[in-house]
């Protein structure tokens, strides 16, 4: 999926990977999927930063029962970080949420350019 770096390709990244896994027996809470998803395409859309007109490429797919997910942007890698925010900041949960539903998660260069933050959920399907 490619998606304009705007705040509305969020529910839209949401509405297409509900389409995507409702056909499937899931084993764990789709909903928990679904804010994976939205963390990480809203930190793409945050974060990538580039002088040339860019997109956020969302992959996901299965791996034997698991879901795998990539999130491609022109951000730089080492900038990728799990934050440690005060209880008064309105930002800088998103990893450490993506870090609390994913099993794991991993962050580096991008086959596209810029970075790719990747995290898979083991039992999402039965």
């Amino acid at each position: 999926m490619a998606l304009h770096p705007v705040a509305e390709s969020v529910p839209r990244a949401r509405r297409w990977f509900r389409k995507f896994i409702a056909p499937y027996d899931q084993g764990c809470p789709v909903e928990d999927c679904v804010l994976l998803i939205s963390e990480l395409v809203t930190n793409a859309i945050v974060h990538g930063k580039s002088d040339e007109p860019w997109i956020v490429r969302v992959r996901w797919f299965r791996v034997g029962a698991s879901l795998r997910v990539e999130v491609h942007n022109p951000g730089l890698p080492e900038n990728v970080r799990l934050r440690c925010p005060e209880a008064d900041d309105s930002h800088g949960r998103g990893l450490l949420l993506v870090d609390f539903i994913a099993d794991s998660w991993h962050t580096g260069a991008s086959r596209f350019g810029g970075t790719v933050v990747s995290s898979e959920i083991a039992g999402v399907w039965q």
